[in-house]
C-alpha cells in the first residue's frame, strides 16, 4: 500500500478497463488533457499515443503495456478489497475527474462503479456512458438542461431533496434504492436540485457534456448536505 496521492490544479482524464473509444478518449481530454489510468485503461491511451501522467492499481491487468509507463508514474495498490476504480479515486486529488471505460460490459463491474461516485464525494467526478453523463449530485446544483433533457436520478442510499424545472418535481419526496426510485424524469429547462445527503446520482444526456462540467467546476454553494 502506498501514501502516494496524485494532486493535479485541473481537471484529469481517467481511464478504466472497461468499454470505451478513442472518441470518448478524445472527448474526455478536451476538457481534462491531464490522462491518467485505472490498471487496465493504461492499454487505450498508451495505444493512441497519450502520455500516461500515472497509472493507478494493483497491475493485475495492465499486462506488457505497463513496461511503457516510467516507474515514478506506477502508483501501485496491492489489495485486493477493491476495484480499480476505487484505488484511483482513493489517490487522486483533483478539481474534477472526467471518467471513461467504466460502463458497459459487466453488470457487475458497473455497479461497483457507482458505489465508487458516491463513496467519494470529496473528488468530483463525472462518468462518460455511451448514452448518459453520471454524477453524484452535490448539496445544490444548477443544470442548464434544455426542455425534453432526460433527467434520471438513481439514489445510492435513502436520501431526499427539492427541485425545479422538473416535469415531476421531487419536494417532499423520499428516495431508497429498495422503494422509491427518479428515473426518466424531463427537464423544463434549466433545474435545480438540492440533496441532504451525497447519495444520489443523476443522469443526464451525454450531448451535455460541457454543461456539466462547467457546472462542477464552479465554486459550490453555500449550502451543506445535513
Amino acid at each position: 500500500m502506498t501514501n502516494l496521492v496524485f494532486s493535479s490544479s485541473i481537471p484529469l482524464t481517467l481511464v478504466g478497463g472497461g468499454v470505451a473509444s478513442l472518441q470518448d478518449l478524445l472527448e474526455a481530454m478536451t476538457y481534462a488533457p491531464t490522462c491518467i489510468a485505472a490498471d487496465g485503461g493504461a492499454k487505450l491511451a498508451l495505444e493512441a499515443g497519450v502520455e500516461l501522467a500515472a497509472v493507478i492499481g494493483d497491475f493485475d491487468s495492465i499486462g506488457q503495456c505497463l513496461s511503457q509507463v516510467p516507474v515514478e508514474r506506477r502508483i501501485h495498490i496491492s489489495e485486493q478489497d477493491s476495484t480499480d476504480f476505487d484505488k484511483a479515486m482513493r489517490y487522486i486529488s483533483a478539481p474534477l475527474v472526467i471518467a471513461i471505460g467504466f460502463t458497459g460490459g459487466r453488470i457487475d463491474h458497473q455497479l461497483a462503479a457507482l458505489n465508487v461516485l458516491v463513496k467519494y464525494p470529496q473528488n468530483p467526478c463525472v462518468m462518460i456512458g455511451e448514452q448518459e453523463l453520471i454524477f453524484l449530485c452535490p448539496p445544490v446544483i444548477t443544470l442548464p438542461l434544455l426542455k425534453g433533457d432526460v433527467v434520471s436520478l438513481f439514489p445510492m442510499a435513502p436520501v431526499a431533496g427539492t427541485s425545479t424545472g422538473l416535469n415531476w418535481e421531487i419536494d417532499g419526496l423520499c428516495f431508497d434504492p429498495i422503494d422509491r426510485i427518479g428515473t426518466s424524469n424531463v427537464a423544463l429547462g434549466p433545474v435545480r436540485l438540492t440533496m441532504d445527503r451525497p447519495a444520489m446520482l443523476i443522469m443526464v444526456p451525454r450531448k451535455r457534456l460541457e454543461e456539466v462540467i462547467r457546472v462542477l467546476l464552479q465554486p459550490p454553494e453555500p449550502e451543506k448536505w445535513n
